[in-house]
């Protein structure tokens, strides 16, 4: 184990602590917070501009495989999550997989920093004016679900996260329970992850200029440093959310995603 990374290990613990309770809290498989701040540590530590946020992506997808385990089965514990709406979404996710990991290759930074802030800015403000559905609005059948598996799994692979930030506003959209749309997401951020760090993997072989440890866009310092944290804080997020109202959850989640955007952006502005 390097010096440098001794060096960097309290920032990646600290990381994992804070993503792996969002994971819980919110469903959101910790990638909406590991994205813009690995960013940044990436940054910090010299790493190529041109790779950062694909590292970033990456990174976030790999450790999120894990904290959607630990999140998922804490929800599914309390009755919180919805396997027939999972079975549905599923087919969808291998195809968007494929499709989004291709299309992170081919962006630049700067482009996956803006759509990151663009559509997390979009779910933010979904929950914030915390919209009501009509009454009679239920989720789509199969081929509905398919497509609507295949777009959120495309859209998380260009921001590195499971997909919460999508599936949850759209299953309340539903009439779906927020506490039941929470847990669901969880469960649907494992094979979101999946496909994406096995694409981000696979993407990355033969680029120039990765820093030492990196396995395709994966860091392995920085997965292992936020990995076991994160994992071990996603029960203790998952637990609260199930006992909080659901006005708080959905300002918590809003208030959160509008701030990591305006990170992001900030990030792609300057690049």
């Amino acid at each position: 184990m390097s010096v440098d990374f001794l060096h960097w290990l309290p920032a990646y613990l600290a990381l994992g602590v804070a993503g792996g309770f969002a994971a819980g809290l919110l469903g959101i498989g910790g990638g909406m917070l590991f994205v813009p701040l690995l960013t940044w540590l990436f940054e910090a530590q010299g790493f190529a501009r041109a790779s950062l946020v694909h590292m970033a992506l990456g990174t976030s997808l790999a450790i999120i495989v894990f904290t959607s385990i630990s999140s998922a089965r804490t929800h599914h514990a309390k009755g919180n999550v919805d396997w027939s709406i999972v079975r549905g979404i599923a087919p969808g996710i291998l195809l968007g997989g494929l499709v989004g990991g291709w299309l992170a290759k081919q962006l630049s930074t700067t482009a996956l920093a803006m759509l990151f802030a663009v559509f997390v800015s979009y779910s933010a403000l979904q929950m914030f004016l915390n919209a009501k559905p009509k009454p009679t609005r239920q989720l789509p059948g199969a081929l509905g679900l398919a497509g609507v598996g295949t777009a959120i799994s495309a859209l998380s692979q260009l921001v590195g996260a499971g997909g919460g930030f999508l599936s949850v506003p759209f299953m309340t959209w539903c009439n779906v329970n927020m506490h039941r749309a929470v847990g669901t997401s969880a469960a649907l951020g494992l094979p979101i992850a999946i496909m994406g760090a096995v694409m981000f993997f696979i993407g990355g072989r033969g680029t120039v200029d990765l820093p030492a440890g990196s396995l395709g866009f994966i860091y392995l310092p920085a997965f292992l440093g936020v990995l076991i944290p994160g994992v071990l804080m996603a029960p203790v997020g998952a637990r609260l959310a199930a006992r909080l109202p659901v006005a708080t959850l959905k300002r918590v989640f809003a208030a959160f995603l509008f701030v990591l955007a305006a990170k992001m952006l900030h990030s792609a502005w300057l690049t």
